[in-house]
């Protein structure tokens, strides 16, 4: 079934940023560079198209010569209830590493535990899930 998939334009970062994220969350990552696509708008090393496909998927490649990289304002890539919450702990901790955590994730005083992390890439996550889970 298709569904919404984010694909992000990376700053020359393609291949660290989706090999970090397929070891945060698992997965079967795939990566193209500009060479296999026979394209020449960048280095032959760069990532025309990459993927990770697991509980968590998403795309992305270097933004080519001209093409403009992430930058997230106002967005954030939820993963609310997306996993048990052993899980998201583990998810959460390791986007931290290099990044910035904007809301610890914690009890809240409505019942359910979230957090909000920025990780190394830029990206914004809001993980949580409700007590007892």
């Amino acid at each position: 079934m298709a569904a919404l998939q984010i694909y992000v334009m990376f700053p020359g970062t393609a291949r660290d940023a989706l090999s970090f994220y397929a070891d945060v969350f698992g997965g079967e990552l795939s990566l193209h560079t500009y060479e296999e696509f026979g394209r020449s708008d960048g280095p032959p090393d760069a990532i025309a198209h990459g993927t990770l496909e697991g509980v968590v998927s998403l795309a992305g490649s270097d933004a080519a010569s001209g093409e403009e990289s992430v930058k997230v304002q106002g967005v954030m890539l939820s993963l609310l209830g997306t996993a048990e919450g052993e899980t998201l702990h583990t998810w959460f901790n390791k986007l931290a590493v290099g990044g910035r955590i904007v809301d610890p994730l914690s009890s809240k005083p409505w019942g359910a535990v979230d957090g909000q992390v920025i990780d190394r890439h830029g990206l914004h996550w809001l993980i949580g899930y409700e007590s007892g889970s």
